[in-house]
This record gives C-alpha cells, structure tokens and sequence, in this order.
C-alpha cells in the first residue's frame, strides 16, 4: 500500500508535469465576436473551426429562473430592444433576436445543441452584482450541467470569488478560474479554492506566472474588447496556460507555431561574436523586429535558446530574441577573442577543410574551403570544445584552417594582442606562419597589459545576472 504522503506527490508531480508540458488552451472570448455576433452558435461555431479548444460565454438569470446567455444584463446592444433580463421571462427574451437572426439562448440549449459534439468545450463565466445576486445562479448551473452531462467540458471563470466558492462546493471537480484586473485581488483566501486565474494582460509578467505555478494555479490571460491581432506577439512568450481571445484564430496559429519549437534553458552571461549586427525580434515565430539590435561585442545575459524551423534564437529579454549564432558564454570569451577580427586560410595541411551550413549538422557539408585564399572570420561559435569560425560561405571547424591574426583594432578588439595575452599554454597552434610568424614570440622587454572588460568595452548594455558567481566578467 502507498501512504498518503506518497500519492500527495504523486499527484502533485503529474499536475506541474501537465502545466509546464501541455500547450497552452485558446479560449475564443464570447465565441469569435469579431467573425460573428457574440455568444450565438454562428459565433462559437467560428471559433471551433478556427481551432478554439473552448469558447467563453456569460451567464444571467431570467425573471423565471433560466440560465440566459448574454455579457449583458440589458440586450438592447445584441439586439435592439431593451430588455433587462432577470426582469423578463425567457419566453420573451428568447423572442429578441441578433443580427445573424439567432435567438437569444439558454445555457440548457447550448447543452443540448452541442451534447453530441464532444470537441466543444465551454467557459462559463457568472454575471453577479456587487451584493452576490442572483442568489440562485450556481444551483441552476449544476442542474444544467448535470442534466446534459457535461462536467467534463466546462470550466467555470468569474470577477465574484464568493460565486467560484460556491461552485467548489457544489462541483469540485470542475475548474474554478477567478478574473482579476489587479493583482491585488489575487489572495490566499481565493486562491484556497480556485484552482487558476485569469488576469489581463496589462498586468500579466513572468514572474506572477511562475509564482501562481509554483502554488499549482493555472494562469490564463484576457485583453479588453479593444485588442489588437499584434498582442499575441508578446503574450506567445509567456509560459501561460490559456488565452481568453477576440482572435481564437490567430492564437491557434501561434500556439501552433509554439508547439513546432523546443525551449532550452540557458541561463548563462554572453558575449555576441558576430561581425553585423542582429535584429532583435518580439519573438521568434514571426520574426517582428523591434528597433533595437545586438552589435558586435555587445554582452547579454541569455535565459533560453529556442530551436524553431531548424534555426536557434537566443532569449535576451521578455519579448527580445535575436539569431543564436555567435553568441558565447562569458566563461569563453579570453579564448575566443583571439579569432575575432582576424582571418582563416587553408593551405593544404589537411583534407578536412569542409563547409558546413550548420556546424551541428554533420551531414549539412556545402562545399571545401579554397586552397591558399584568405577570408575574415565573420562570426565564432563555440560548441562543447570545438570552435568553429564562420566565412562567406559558411562554417568551418578551427582546427583544420590556419589563423591570420590582425594588429588592427575590430570593434575595439585586437585579435594579435588577445592572442598573446593569453598564458603560452593556452593559446592555438593553428597560426598561420607565413604571415604571423614575425610577431607570434612576445618580446620579453614588452610590457604585458591586463585587459578589464568594461574599460575596453564601456559600450556594453550588458545586463548583469545577479544569480551567477562567475566572475570572468569583470576580469580577465
């Protein structure tokens, strides 16, 4: 027999496995209001097809006691007539009709019109008043529910945590998300019987995210009727767990681009060895650029390499990604400082002067590096402990070319003097001594030169990691 300590756990791992493993759900807001009129079947129809895992509706309570689905207490918007619903019985208020022609319906007859499509699932939300009216509401829910057995495709949302705290009691297997539009609603007490929140995404970070997973709370996102397509270029690169959206469309095709990449955590200071400057992007699925860019040299503190479409991206920021090639943990940067600004040639010494397109493909070989031809190193990269140098035509391992070093400053770097500040026995062999053998001995009498970091490069936006002890950063 297992004790109830270990299936506690047990329990506990497979939901934070499910948390941080599955997708995030698109929720269509009131359907696809934009396609169509709110919460009609037209609507939620839309969102389904458009790949909506559930559709949001509201909830009120007629005169005669029918659960009315409708954001507002007054109909006048949906349908022209004004209408307060709990002072009209449904049989009037399913007589008003939206400009598709659709009724106005009852939750027991979207039961009933989607009972047999199992794919359609269903956020409902509860319109109370400040004072918890209608009393009644969550009681006609569960007997809603219930009759079309349907507990499996609801979850339940609300701004009233007394109304979510009465479906705990009533129906405690059903999830119970509460609507905050500030983080200050947001305390123990709710969050003793809600099982997630859904926040605007005026407010939303990374770090509420992290905390509310950390107590095992869901976290989703809503946006006001005023949102714009563009938000999800930024709401894509939060570990959110579902999107309550205008556009159910638009966020199944970006969680769909999400679920194609691998996220890897990095977590490490870098410098970037590229010779061009990188565009910075709002996220790598849809290469947005945003007006700033990485400069040669520039250091970065990167959280995750993402691998999407058979290319990395560095994560250098909320909602900053940049091309992943050329960027160097800080730990390699005296080593890797000697190629930057410097050449490479092949003069025959070896038969493995390959070209490759990705250096962590081995069958990626586009060609061989020309015999006795010199070309500037472009950018660096090094993996595990190899180091390979890209040129014009692409990548090349280092140690099967010659390096041809240079005594002019590149980007305020001097690859000669990088070279012979490192201890002998750490430098390459590899050095081309047709050219550099004039200068690769260090005169004994030449004054040797500690190199500080920020001195050097005082251009630098580098974002210090206050979590890290590695101190290759502010020497070397």
């Amino acid at each position: 027999m297992y004790s109830k300590k270990f299936i506690s756990i047990k329990i506990a791992l497979a939901f934070i496995i499910f948390i941080f493993s599955s997708g995030f759900s698109v929720i269509g807001h009131r359907g696809d209001p934009v396609k169509a009129p709110e919460e009609t079947f037209q609507s939620f129809d839309t969102a389904f097809n458009e790949g909506a895992d559930y559709v949001e509706l509201d909830l009120h309570v007629s005169k005669d006691n029918v659960l009315v689905i409708s954001h507002d207490r007054n109909l006048e918007r949906i349908t022209g007539v004004p209408a307060i619903v709990s002072q009209q019985n449904f049989s009037y208020l399913s007589s008003l009709h939206q400009k598709n022609g659709e009724p106005v319906h009852s939750l027991d007859e979207l039961f009933a019109h989607y009972k047999d499509n199992p794919n359609a699932k269903f956020l409902l939300e509860t319109k109370k008043t400040k004072k918890g009216s209608p009393k009644n509401m969550e009681e006609l829910m569960q007997a809603s529910i219930e009759k079309y057995h349907m507990q499996d495709r609801i979850m339940f949302h609300s701004f009233s945590a007394e109304s979510l705290k009465k479906l705990s009691e009533l129906m405690p297997s059903v999830p119970r998300i509460f609507i905050a539009g500030t983080i200050k609603r947001v305390n123990f007490d709710v969050l003793s019987y809600v099982t997630g929140v859904n926040l605007s995404s005026n407010i939303v970070t990374p770090d509420i995210i992290n905390d509310m997973h950390y107590m095992h709370k869901s976290i989703y996102v809503w946006d006001e009727m005023n949102e714009s397509p563009s938000k999800w270029n930024t709401l894509v690169n939060m570990p959110i767990d579902g999107v309550v959206t205008n556009f159910p469309a638009t966020g199944n095709e970006y969680r769909n681009l999400k679920n194609e990449s691998k996220e890897t955590n990095y977590d490490q200071n870098t410098y970037y060895f590229g010779l061009k400057e990188l565009p910075i992007y709002e996220n790598p699925y849809k290469l947005i650029k945003t007006k700033k860019h990485v400069n040669p040299l520039d250091g970065y503190h990167v959280t995750n390499i993402i691998n999407f479409q058979g290319k990395r991206y560095v994560q250098l920021g909320e909602n900053a990604f940049a091309n992943a090639d050329g960027f160097n943990s800080d730990a390699e940067l005296a080593q890797l400082r000697p190629y930057f600004g410097a050449s490479v040639i092949y003069r025959g010494q070896q038969p493995d002067n390959f070209i490759y397109r990705d250096p962590q493909d081995s069958d990626s070989i586009i060609g061989r590096m020309p015999t006795n031809k010199s070309e500037k190193i472009e950018n660096i990269q090094k993996f595990g402990s190899e180091t390979w140098l890209k040129v014009n035509e692409g990548w090349i391992n280092a140690k099967y070319v010659l390096i041809q070093l240079n005594p002019d400053p590149t980007f305020g770097n001097n690859s000669k003097k990088s070279y012979l500040d490192l201890p002998s026995n750490q430098r390459f062999q590899n050095v081309d001594l047709l050219q550099n053998f004039y200068y690769i001995k260090r005169n004994n009498k030449e004054k040797f030169i500690h190199t500080d970091l920020f001195n050097q490069f005082n251009h630098l936006p580098f974002v210090r990691n206050s979590k890290s002890d590695n101190n290759s950063m502010n020497k070397i």
